[in-house]
């Protein structure tokens, strides 16, 4: 499997373990914001297809990214994808309003991404 296929695969593996997680996630964080339920506009079959596709794309920019620097793939996959949720971020108060001003919902998105990044890492 070529790199850059193996990078796509484990941005859909990362996507789909998010996905799977968030009823967890909700519990422990206190906020019950579904990354998977707004990508398919509340239907979660749709979403999880939709955030397996973003995950691809994510791991196709990532394998983009370690051929170009000389960084741990680990550590810049967590890298990338904590940035990706701080450049991001701002823009939450589109979906939802409360959610932008909410810690607990900020540290849910962040442990989401941190995650993502994890299994990129260790996958890709």
């Amino acid at each position: 499997m070529s790199p850059r296929l193996r990078a796509a695969a484990a941005g859909v593996v990362a996507a789909v373990v998010w996905g799977l997680q968030e009823p967890f996630d909700q519990r422990v964080f206190g906020c019950d914001y579904s990354d998977v339920e707004f990508l398919g506009r509340g239907r979660r079959s749709v979403g999880f297809v939709v955030h397996a596709l973003n995950g691809a794309v994510f791991g196709v920019a990532f394998d983009a990214v370690r051929q170009r620097v000389d960084v741990d793939e680990r550590r810049l996959a967590v890298a990338l994808a904590l940035a990706e949720h701080i450049a991001l971020w701002p823009f939450i108060g589109l979906v939802d309003r409360r959610l932008a001003t909410s810690p607990n919902a900020f540290a849910q998105a962040t442990y989401r991404h941190a995650l993502f990044g994890v299994i990129l890492g260790r996958l890709a």
